[in-house]
């Protein structure tokens, strides 16, 4: 059996779950997908091009003549309608098969047909009442939970030997943002009991993983269903995280502005051990455009959380994303989202023309731009963010800076060099860390740096004694 994971880190979760279920069920994973005899691709369903990479990986699958099985967001979204659509999948499962996915294997490789996934809202299988939920969720399956019931086990087989590994500790959300579809087809908001994430997280540790980045589709309603006590839930999850035996950095992700509450932001920016960086999902700044978007705050809201954030930690590290081109975005509410970026001093911005997804509010709204205006308005931002976030790297030139190093090849032939990521830099979209004159080291290690040069979002850094600057 050979498992291809397709769209976020929340997935990459899913899919070591998954594999510690089929090696609970006799499964072994085999290395390529031409050398199983079943591909499962988890795919994702969140937007037009991650669809149609999951479409071309299902079926590049299906060339190495393996059986090949659709499971992840676009199966739960899609069902029956991209079985229908790919016959090239054997078969099409949703979250539902999750708990027996090893004998439904079987059934693919005997030959044997399995009725496809009938898609429906998954917010309808919860209580509304997020307190409600923790004994009703254990009748649901929740991908990314599925440890409750194994014993002292922990239910994951990691896929690579990467130092750096996401930890979920929600699934679901109970926002209604008018472009998004997620809720429809992950459900409602369920948090993961904070004793089990730190059992995963000591698992994590153990498995040779030194940063563990906190994952869900909302860290900051963490504990909203643990009742009364809840409020300060992920404030007093990550210094127990922190201190995991082997741990060396615990990094938030997902966290909704309007949610960000004074006590969290202190938690994260001074607790030792814990990255000052923080991933708010802004999205726009102009009230106009966040109330027709289903969501909170202002440019001035927004700068002062970031202002907030900054007078704990000057250096701490802000990323997030923005949507142009909403429907009835007007000239003035572009300006209005120019005046947050130039003002909030962002390290990391990704930047999105606006297109419908189905079944949400926002596609059926008035006022939709014309591609060719979206495209430019997605340049004119580009440009902007560029030139700030290369002012911010430029800013950090001089400073000292924690790498975790993740790579040790030697890049450019002359030797010496390796890649990490300081604390501000989250896997995968926030630049990296080259080390030059590095001498020897391991992948894994965390070296103080001074930053020498700046590229972009990337910084040129070199080691220095461990005691330095402090």
């Amino acid at each position: 059996m050979s498992l291809l994971t397709l769209g976020c880190a929340r997935n990459e979760v899913d899919s070591e779950e998954l594999a510690g279920r089929l090696a609970a069920g006799g499964w072994e994973l085999a290395a390529e997908p031409e050398d199983a005899d079943v591909v499962v691709v988890n795919t994702c369903g969140f937007v037009e091009s991650a669809k149609k990479d999951s479409v071309d990986t299902l079926l590049a699958a299906s060339d190495t003549g393996a059986k090949v099985v659709a499971v992840g967001c676009m199966a739960e979204r899609y069902g029956k309608e991209l079985a229908s659509s790919l016959p090239e999948a054997d078969a099409v499962l949703g979250f539902d098969h999750y708990a027996e996915l090893s004998d439904r294997l079987d059934d693919v490789v005997a030959g044997k047909a399995i009725a496809s996934h009938t898609p429906g809202d998954r917010r309808k299988l919860l209580p509304i009442s997020p307190v409600q939920r923790p004994s009703a969720a254990e009748d649901v399956e929740v991908p990314g939970h599925a440890q409750h019931g194994w014993g002292p086990r922990v239910l994951r087989t990691r896929l690579d030997d990467s130092p750096v590994a996401a930890l979920k500790i929600a699934s679901g959300c109970d926002r209604r943002c008018s472009f998004c579809a997620i809720p429809s087809f992950r459900g409602s908001f369920v948090s993961r009991q904070p004793d089990e994430i730190v059992a995963e997280a000591m698992w994590l540790a153990e498995h040779g993983v030194k940063e563990i980045f906190l994952v869900s589709e909302n860290s900051t309603s963490y504990g909203k269903d643990f009742g009364r006590d809840g409020a300060r839930a992920l404030e007093l999850l990550i210094p127990r995280l922190a201190e995991v035996e082997g741990i060396e950095r615990v990094r938030v992700s997902y966290l909704q502005p309007a949610e960000t509450r004074p006590g969290l932001v202190k938690a994260i920016a001074t607790t030792p051990g814990v990255a000052d960086y923080f991933d708010l999902s802004f999205q726009h700044s102009s009230e106009t455009v966040l109330r027709r978007m289903r969501r909170f705050g202002s440019t001035d809201s927004f700068l002062a959380l970031t202002e907030q954030i900054r007078e704990h930690s000057p250096a701490a590290g802000i990323r997030t994303n923005v949507i142009v081109g909403f429907p009835g975005e007007t000239e003035d509410d572009l300006a209005e989202l120019e005046r947050f970026l130039v003002g909030a001093r962002l390290d990391a911005v990704g930047v999105f023309g606006y297109s419908d997804e189905d079944g949400t509010e926002a596609e059926s709204f008035e006022g939709k731009l014309d591609q060719d205006v979206i495209t430019q308005r997605v340049t004119r931002i580009s440009n902007l963010v560029e030139e700030l976030t290369s002012q911010r790297a430029e800013d950090r030139i001089g400073t000292f800076v924690e790498v975790l190093v993740e790579s040790t090849e030697d890049i450019d032939g002359s030797g010496g060099e390796v890649i990490g990521r300081a604390a501000h830099q989250a896997p995968e979209v926030d630049g990296e860390c080259v080390v030059v004159e590095a001498g020897d080291c391991a992948v894994g290690d965390i070296l103080r740096c001074e930053v020498l040069e700046s590229a972009g979002v990337d910084l040129v850094v070199r080691p220095v004694a461990a005691d330095a600057d402090r």
